[in-house]
């Protein structure tokens, strides 16, 4: 189950990935959650109050086994125990790693950081069971084809045309880059929102769940807590994209 989250920023995507990372522990399988997002917020959606090192970091690491930039570098550096050594694991047992940022100049970059972290993710989508991609805001991913070979991707929309809109275009770049499965999950549902479902049905894309909005998101934020430790009725969704999740993979 190799799944990548991604959406408009601010629909809620990495609240989403982070809850169904530790559901899915919580159901006994072995999870690595991969925060490819900027923005770095995955640890707390996991109940973790530090980030662990971003990769992007680790300049003399990446030196080291993808070369200096400006010069000679390898494409397929080892990556095979990164994941063990910078790795950290939550309550649940998720295995967490942030990928952090770098420039890459556009979908032709070949510097030697984007050649490792592409090398990094390559390797953990292929090698682990379950894996929980939390993307960044928008498309530009899909234009490096950094979620190349996952094996779903679930794009999470607002009740809104412009989520909609972002979710056409991420369609297509998914399906330019080999992405065949794309499903939608409606976040902060607050009823009335049938205009926005018929658009998605109207493009053949799956609506996986709808999550109404709940307070109690609000409150565990402001109070450094976990999404799935406040519970409700948006806890309560989730729990169901999960088991729909389940079924699908089996």
């Amino acid at each position: 189950m190799k799944i990548a989250i991604t959406g408009k920023g601010g629909v809620g995507k990495t609240t989403l990935a982070g809850t169904l990372a530790r559901l899915l522990a919580q159901e006994g399988e072995d999870v690595v959650a991969i925060d490819a997002d900027p923005d770095m917020n995955l640890a707390s959606a996991l109940g973790l109050k530090e980030n662990p090192t971003p990769i992007s970091k680790l300049e003399d690491l990446i030196a080291e086994r993808a070369g200096e930039p400006g010069g000679i570098f390898k494409l397929n550096p080892k990556v095979n125990d990164i994941l063990d050594k910078y790795g950290v694991k939550n309550e649940d047992g998720v295995r967490l790693l942030t990928m952090g940022t770098i420039e890459l100049g556009g979908s032709g970059c070949v510097c030697p950081a984007s050649a490792f972290l592409r090398a990094l993710l390559r390797h953990i989508i292929f090698k682990e069971r379950v894996v929980i991609l939390d993307m960044e805001a928008g498309i530009e991913h899909l234009g490096r084809g950094t979620t190349r070979n996952v094996d779903l991707m679930i794009v999470v929309v607002e009740p809104g045309m412009r989520s909609v809109e972002t979710l056409s275009r991420i369609r297509k770049l998914a399906a330019d880059i080999g992405v065949v499965n794309v499903a939608v999950v409606i976040n902060k549902d607050i009823g009335g929102d049938d205009m926005v479902r018929e658009k998605i049905e109207e493009m053949g894309v799956p609506i996986l769940g709808s999550i109404p909005y709940d307070v109690s998101f609000v409150r565990a934020d402001l109070e450094g807590k976990s999404p799935l430790d406040a519970g409700g009725e948006a806890i309560d969704a989730i729990k169901g994209i999960k088991d729909k999740l389940l079924e699908m993979f089996g």
